[in-house]
């Protein structure tokens, strides 16, 4: 996705010009709505749920009653620019500083942000930025992985409070160390695994897995991010960064920054990049961390003198859950966008399959035949009424005895048609303000990043590696 964005403004050299948020939402709209406003979504069919955000902390207060906060962003690249436009539609941010080793993407940002009347100041070396910003409370961190831990550990020692996009980081030390600090300093440091605050997702775990039990016991889980084959990421020749500045900040050339994805010590390839996303639900739905590996991956389509990282793996996690064993399969490449991306979890009463996107064919919950009927639960409007496929209308049977009859189909009766993003950044600045905890604080990013990083283990290794519980803790 940030890739992707990526390619699109390397062209222009002011993208922040359409932006698709327009300035008078921020500036007129923002400052009256009621706090339950400020969620773009909706629950159908009388369903009352809230997610776990400032709409349960404040009920019917003004977004104007929130007290501001001072803001710096370490990292104004494709993804920075995604959070941006998140935290631009989010009330009470108040951007003081804005630090990139790029002058492209410096110069964008900062134009961006004037016009919504944020004047901010701009920043080559995070280090300076952390030692004259003092009215700065919380940091934004959007930067390549090898750089996460040394920006949010010098960023919570300077007294801030940090947002860090996922992985955590792309070693095990740099993220346990990122525990560490935080728990020293005692700042609040929340991972930007951003589903675990996303609305349709907390109603799913929450009412459908865990209050209504409409999947039974979960045994299988099998997930994808596919994405289509993209090109070198190119960039003006004008903004062309000096060698010597690459060095300094750990870039070989300006194709090995621009696309630092690809290559191994700074980024964690496409199991890091797209599946750590998917696979921390794993953990969560499942309310366990997995006991086993198995992996196989490699340069499929692309030669590795290009790109370092390989770009398919398939992944199978062994799991110990309360229920007994379940087994997670999960696949990404990057060579064809089939199905986009999804998860889907699979009980022996029903299948769930979610995703963050409405593009994709998921976000339906289906009954199995053989479980008990959901009527209470349609009654209430936790599912809607069944969707039956209409060949099993036509024929009510099977064409042969080893074939299942197709389960019911019911729609998840809430629209999510919020940024991504910014669910997961508003709980993170009311826990800045005090008003909420944490969705994914650092131990739990620090789980994801241990159960994600051994796949590229397993996939050297080429064999099944067991996890010690020990391993998921800190100490």
């Amino acid at each position: 996705m940030s890739e992707r964005d990526d390619k699109q403004l390397q062209e222009k050299t002011d993208p922040g010009e359409k932006r698709g948020i327009e300035r008078r939402d921020i500036l007129q709209g923002m400052a009256t709505l009621p706090v339950l406003g400020l969620f773009g979504y909706a629950v159908h069919k009388q369903v009352s749920y809230k997610n776990a955000t400032i709409a349960q902390t404040l009920g019917t207060a003004q977004a104007s009653d929130l007290r501001e906060v001072n803001v710096a962003l370490i990292g104004a690249g494709a993804q920075g620019q995604v959070l941006l436009d998140a935290m631009l539609k989010i009330p009470n941010l108040r951007f003081r500083a804005v630090c990139d080793i790029w002058e492209f993407n410096l110069g964008r940002a900062i134009r961006t942000l004037k016009k919504y009347d944020h004047e901010v100041n701009g920043y080559e070396d995070y280090r300076e930025m952390l030692d004259k910003e003092k009215d700065v409370e919380a940091v934004v961190i959007a930067t390549p992985d090898f750089w996460h831990a040394p920006h949010t550990i010098d960023s919570l020692r300077a007294g801030k409070h940090v947002y860090c996009e996922k992985e955590m980081s792309n070693t095990l030390e740099g993220a346990r160390a990122m525990v560490l600090a935080a728990r020293e300093t005692g700042k609040l440091l929340q991972i930007g695994h951003q589903r675990r605050s996303n609305p349709r997702y907390i109603y799913c775990y929450e009412k459908l897995v865990k209050e209504a039990k409409l999947l039974g016991r979960i045994v299988t889980v099998n997930g994808q991010w596919n994405r289509a084959v993209q090109e070198d990421l190119g960039y003006p020749k004008r903004y062309e960064i000096p060698a010597e500045k690459l060095r300094q900040y750990g870039y070989k050339s300006m194709e090995q920054f621009r696309n630092w994805r690809w290559y191994r010590g700074l980024g964690g390839g496409p199991i890091v990049d797209l599946g750590s996303h998917q696979i921390d639900i794993y953990n969560w739905f499942l309310e366990a961390n997995p006991v086993a590996v198995m992996a196989s991956g490699g340069n499929d389509y692309y030669s590795p003198e290009t790109r370092e990282w390989y770009d398919t793996a398939m992944v199978v996690y062994e799991y110990h859950t309360a229920e007994g064993p379940a087994r997670a399969y999960y696949q990404t490449q990057t060579t064809n966008s089939s199905l986009g991306y999804f998860e889907r979890f699979m009980g022996d009463q029903g299948t769930l399959v979610i995703s963050e996107s409405d593009a994709n064919y998921a976000n339906a919950i289906y009954r199995e035949v053989t479980a008990p009927p959901w009527d209470e639960w349609i009654q209430k409007g936790y599912v809607t009424a069944p969707k039956v496929a209409e060949v099993q209308e036509e024929r009510n049977v099977v064409l042969d005895v080893r074939e299942s009859v197709s389960p019911e189909e019911h729609k998840i009766p809430i629209e999510f048609v919020d940024l991504y993003h910014r669910p997961h950044l508003m709980n993170f600045f009311n826990a800045v303000r005090g008003l909420e905890k944490l969705n994914c604080p650092a131990e739990v990013g620090y789980e994801s990043a241990v159960t994600v990083l051994k796949v590229n283990e397993a996939i050297e290794a080429k064999r099944r590696l067991e996890f010690r519980p020990e391993e998921f803790e800190v100490s």
